[in-house]
């Protein structure tokens, strides 16, 4: 049996075949197309072709995808939004939508309504919860909405109001209308939970195309007995299913397959890994086989969120980043020729200096026409490639934790423009298959659920606790996908809450199985 792995990427859609001892057996790299289905055809047919295997021997499909990254940077295909915050009048100094950005509110409609309902840091009751209030809301948004984003004060510690808005939404909105929960997406923190949860409701749209265009071309190529998953940003897979409710965990999943098939080629589980894409070049760091998580709050196409999201640091230097002459000093990007590289580069036949060509100038790279790239003067390339590996050594030292040198896995289809030296960096793997690590990536991932909530341990015994939250990953896990046999909790995580009298504390455990 066979699994298939598609990595979306914003230059190019890598595509790659796997056997059952998970070696590689075909691999293509095509330019993403504008509607980005048609790049996943064309890259499913061609590495199936490759292949040459029988199509009823694929048994999985996995796809990583940056099209809700894009919707929200972008600005394009998002739901209508009504939120619903439980906790009125406790909250009304700071709205909902409060600092976000006017395009963005507007894109999702702007609508909210402050309710009675929330609980205090003690589980106590904020404000009476009122069902008639909320049926008032819901019915007054009907055929005005696309999807509801419910936010309960405290909702980590008590979340059976939220639950409860979920099913007067089904029974006033009907069985349809998406209604996303802060308390199963986002961590403690009010305004950045509620916009996580926010953004998650307005990405379901996004979700239900792509997720319905990847199992569309599976079926155009004679693909139909396949289990089809989509890639989380934590380095695991979840179902459709699971993609539809929250669409929000793929946001950044291309990075970390990228981490996870560079891990894999090189065969280690701890490690740097420094993935070179054809428009940016992103950093991020493998522990114990999965992606580091960052611990900040993060910034989504300008709104602050809490939600689970890889510790990445990424810069705007790519194969197709564009070099110019800035007075005495040259420049590397921010800019890119993109997915146009093959149009636009001197390597290929265009007017673009690129750092592509940069690299092909000073020997260090052999693609295209190498004579094309002999226009370039000496000392000019040679300023470039000193600003590359400048950018490089700058980027890998923010996600260093000791100041000794490090080693690092290079991959990705720009690596080719990386010196083979560079301050603070001990040696620099490479692997053959390195510029479809994001695909491999996508292919070899395990199943995961996470849960997480606020236990207070005088009411509740520590292990006790602890027994419900590992109980309810393990469904996630399973909802998501894994095998219930091989779930394993691999990670734990207690933060006690030191403003609390009751001994209350922040778990956080994750699970992870194989696939079906």
């Amino acid at each position: 049996m066979y699994k298939v792995g598609i990595d979306v990427g914003g230059t190019n859609t890598d595509a790659v075949v796997l056997n059952e001892k998970f070696e590689l057996v075909a691999s293509v790299k095509v330019p993403t197309s504008s509607d980005i289905e048609t790049g996943i055809r064309r890259a499913l047919k061609q590495v199936l072709e490759k292949a040459e295997i029988e199509r009823d021997k694929v048994s999985h499909a996995m796809l990583g995808t940056t099209q809700c990254t894009n919707a929200i940077v972008e600005r394009k295909k998002l739901a209508q939004v009504g939120v619903i915050r439980l906790g009125y009048p406790a909250t009304a100094s700071v709205l909902p939508y409060t600092a976000w950005p006017d395009d963005l509110v507007e894109k999702l409609s702007g609508k909210y309504k402050l309710a009675s309902g929330g609980f205090e840091f003690d589980g106590g009751e904020l404000s009476a919860f009122s069902e008639t209030e909320i049926r008032e809301i819901l019915r007054s948004w009907k055929g005005k909405v696309e999807a509801i984003a419910v936010v309960g004060v405290f909702s980590s510690l008590k979340n059976e109001e939220e639950f409860r808005v979920a099913e007067i939404a089904a029974e006033e909105l009907g069985e349809k209308i998406p209604v996303s929960l802060s308390s199963t997406i986002g961590s403690i923190g009010l305004i950045e939970r509620e916009n996580a949860s926010i953004l998650n409701a307005g990405l379901f749209k996004v979700m239900e195309r792509t997720s319905s265009g990847f199992e569309k071309a599976l079926q155009s190529e004679g693909i139909h007995r396949a289990e089809v998953f989509l890639c989380q940003n934590d380095g695991t897979l979840m179902s459709i299913e699971y993609a539809r409710k929250f669409p929000i965990l793929t946001i950044a999943c291309g990075p970390t397959n990228s981490i996870r098939g560079a891990a894999y080629l090189a065969g280690l589980k701890d490690i740097l890994v420094l993935d070179v894409g054809g428009t940016t070049s992103d950093i991020g760091v493998l522990a114990g086989g999965f992606p580091r998580e960052s611990s900040l709050a993060v910034d989504v196409g300008g709104v602050r969120t809490n939600f689970r999201m890889p510790d990445i640091v990424s810069i705007g230097l790519g194969g197709g980043s564009i070099v110019r002459r800035d007075g005495e000093e040259v420049t590397v990007g921010p800019d890119s020729v993109g997915y146009r590289i093959t149009e636009e580069a001197l390597v290929f036949g265009g007017e673009t200096i690129t750092a592509t060509d940069i690299a092909v100038r000073l020997g260090h790279a052999t693609v295209g026409d190498p004579k094309k790239a002999e226009q370039i003067p000496l000392d000019f390339a040679e300023k470039a490639y000193q600003k590359i590996a400048e950018m490089t050594e700058v980027a890998i030292d923010k996600m260093k934790t000791s100041s000794g040198d490090v080693e690092v896995v290079l991959v990705g289809g720009g690596s080719l423009i990386i010196p083979n030296q560079l301050r603070g960096v001990r040696k620099i793997i490479r692997d053959e298959n390195g510029a479809v690590a994001n695909a491999i990536g996508a292919s070899i991932s395990q199943i995961s659920g996470e849960y997480e909530q606020i236990y207070i341990y005088s009411q509740k015994p520590r292990e006790e606790a602890l027994q419900d939250a590992e109980s309810k990953a393990r469904e996630k896990a399973k909802f998501a996908g894994a095998v219930p046999k091989t779930i394993q909790v691999v990670e734990v995580e207690e933060i006690p809450l030191a403003y609390h009298p009751d001994n209350a504390t922040r778990l956080r455990i994750k699970a992870v199985g194989d696939l079906v």
